[in-house]
């Protein structure tokens, strides 16, 4: 549960910063003055979906590519000494 809003709390937390600059740049301002009619809330909500989406996709893959790269094995039950010390040490962090 504190992963999940730590995650949130992240993505909402850059979204945020984006408005500000975009805000304390005066973007808004400039596509107006150009002609761009580009609602700058709508634009938000749009990085909001890509953002939330594209950072679940690179979540939801990172566990398998590292074990894939690194060859390593999840050890549900230890077979060896080194297997059990391991779960041990492990096990206390």
């Amino acid at each position: 549960m504190k992963r999940i809003l730590l995650f949130l709390a992240t993505n909402i937390a850059v979204v945020m910063v984006l408005s500000i600059v975009m805000s304390i740049l005066g973007v808004d301002r400039i596509l107006d003055a150009q002609g761009g009619g580009l609602n700058m809330a709508n634009l938000l909500v749009f990085a909001v979906l890509f953002g939330f989406g594209g950072s679940f996709i690179s979540l939801a893959m990172s566990k398998w590519t590292a074990k894939k790269l690194m060859g390593a094995e999840v050890i549900t039950t230890p077979r060896s000494a080194s297997e059990i010390s391991l779960g041990v040490e492990t096990a206390d962090a």
